[in-house]
């Protein structure tokens, strides 16, 4: 089982649509990336490609 991550203030915003929407700062203090394709994902996940590039 994952560690359960707190959010704090910096880790999230609210999108037009109500969504959470995740930042770096956050992935970056969960440690690891989910392979989701975040749209702020410090990683350089590819959804297209299934590979991190950097």
């Amino acid at each position: 089982m994952k560690k359960r991550i707190p959010i704090e203030e910096g880790d999230y915003y609210l999108t037009p649509e109500g969504y959470r929407c995740f930042t770096e700062q956050y992935h970056l203090k969960r440690g690891y990336c989910c392979e989701s394709g975040c749209r702020h994902c410090p990683y350089g996940y590819n959804t297209k490609t299934n590979k991190q590039e950097h």
